[in-house]
């Protein structure tokens, strides 16, 4: 797994800036009153940052802007940095200047000149989230990344701050490294083996293997890994950080590690990136890890459904109908929407084995999801309006894109059947409303339930703020604060 780059605070030694190698950050507010260490690095590179914030294109500078300035002379350093940041900057602004720095940054160390900066931790936290590439599949990947030196004022503190706010960018990472993974290399059998390995940090985990899901009658996620050679799994991970007793909130995700469509087979163009399918159990898997790394006095429950969609001769075929775990039957249309027969089995256990406080699902579940809200923002359903706010709000503070769609019983009507309760697809009007609504027939009446399509959001084709191009992490930020904000013990 990618390891996060090592980030030290130290206390602000002026003397130090002339001789670092590698690349130095320095951070100067867009009113161009330099601190300390900036004049310090001005007096170095004989007057250069004092041209520069008094330079017209200063004048223009946003603040999270920066300026670099290659091979500055006076000093040992590749470049000097300039991250222009506002000194009441908010937490996401903070992030964002980090972010930018850590992008910069490359291989080579780097020494951040942060002193003062009020929000040191989001500094710390915007760099180690930016800071990441997947290389485990190359033969010769790159060097490891150069460790930063963050120079404050009060290492301590900044430190203490920083250490919850790094163990939640250490689960983006690891959803990152799941999403990332190849089919061939992220089976069920390994997906479930490395959830095993965060007992280590405390979670209980347990794995369902097929025949306890036979026992329990979860035919509608057997049947989509019918035609794969690898087992069909359901692994638990359980965090009990809150008091004894206390419902815990369940989160459930989709893991389908490959999605061939089965017998009504996606066209190859772009199935490639099926190995994404399992976004929504990578962001299940990366939030458990934040909550257990920074010890949440909370308690959570995440379940997710890891199976494999392929063509066979034993596969499911469209017209058959399958018996969910709840006892409702489900004729299959379209082979190819398999997550919600996954989410659905495992849901209704994630109730009936739990009884949670409130159930929430993520899912790489339709393109149609993608059609309506492109790559910025996830679709939210949602049957409690109370807790999708507080869901809205925990994205907005994050600056993780969400947007609340519509539910209806007028769009049940797309998934009669003629020969079983329900269809499995509605048809292409409002394809991701009637796929959530599909799942709502599993949620229990007077349960508070969010489903999040992250099927634009898990995995995209450019660099955003946080994340070179590929996989997000997208939801791991988000459903830590909603934790930390409505779940845990104050």
């Amino acid at each position: 797994m990618t390891q996060p780059v090592s980030i030290e605070f130290t206390e602000l030694d002026l003397d130090a800036i002339a001789e670092f190698e590698g690349r130095v950050a320095v951070i100067i507010p867009p009113s161009g009153k330099m601190d300390a260490a900036a004049r310090r690095a001005n007096r170095l590179t004989k007057g250069a940052l004092k041209r520069l914030v008094e330079s017209e294109g200063w004048e223009k500078a946003k603040s999270g802007d920066l300026t670099t300035l290659a091979w500055p002379a006076g000093m040992a350093a590749k470049a000097l940095h300039v991250l222009c940041l506002d000194r009441g900057a908010s937490a996401l602004e903070t992030r964002k200047g980090g972010a930018a720095l850590a992008k910069s940054k490359g291989e080579d160390a780097l020494l951040v000149l942060a002193a003062q900066v009020r929000r040191g931790a989001d500094l710390a936290q915007g760099i180690a989230l930016r800071a990441y590439a997947f290389n485990e599949r190359k033969s010769q990947p790159p060097k490891m990344q150069g460790p930063v030196t963050m120079a404050v004022s009060k290492p301590e503190e900044v430190s203490d701050a920083a250490a919850p706010l790094l163990s939640v960018a250490e689960g983006v990472l690891m959803t990152r490294d799941l999403v990332s993974e190849p089919a061939n290399h992220l089976t069920t059998v390994e997906f479930a083996e490395r959830i095993k390995g965060m007992a280590d940090i405390g979670l209980k985990i347990t794995v369902l293997e097929e025949k306890d899901l036979k026992s329990l009658k979860m035919d509608l996620l057997l049947s989509v890994g019918h035609g794969s050679v690898t087992p069909s799994k359901v692994a638990i991970m359980e965090w009990s950080g809150g008091q004894k007793g206390t419902a815990p909130l369940a989160l459930v995700g989709k893991g389908v590690v490959f999605d061939t469509g089965g017998i009504s087979l996606k066209p190859a163009a772009g199935m490639e990136e099926m190995t994404m399918d399992m976004g929504g159990a990578g962001v299940v898997v990366g939030t458990m890890k934040a909550l257990a790394l920074r010890k949440a006095k909370a308690n959570v429950v995440g379940l997710v459904g890891l199976v494999e969609n392929m063509p066979s001769g034993q596969a499911t075929r469209p017209g058959d109908v399958v018996t969910s775990m709840k006892g409702d039957t489900v004729e299959i249309i379209n082979t190819d929407a398999e997550g919600r027969l996954v989410l659905a089995d495992v849901l209704w256990h994630a109730q009936k084995k739990f009884k949670p406080a409130a159930v929430l699902n993520l899912a790489t579940l339709t393109g149609a999801v993608i059609i309506a809200l492109g790559h910025e923002n996830a679709g939210v359903f949602s049957n409690d309006d109370a807790f999708c706010n507080k869901l809205l709000k925990s994205a907005g503070a994050e600056g993780e894109g969400a947007w609340r769609l519509p539910l209806g019983e007028a769009y049940d009507k797309q998934l009669k059947s003629d020969i079983a309760d329900m269809k499995n697809v509605g048809g292409r009007p409002a394809g991701s409303i009637t796929a959530a609504q599909f799942l709502q027939r599993f949620i229990e009446d007077g349960m508070p339930w969010i489903h999040l399509d992250i099927a634009g959001t898990a995995r995209v084709s450019k660099d955003t703020d946080f994340a070179p191009k590929g996989a997000t992490g997208w939801g791991v930020m988000t459903l830590n604060r909603l934790v930390a904000d409505h779940f845990e013990e104050t």
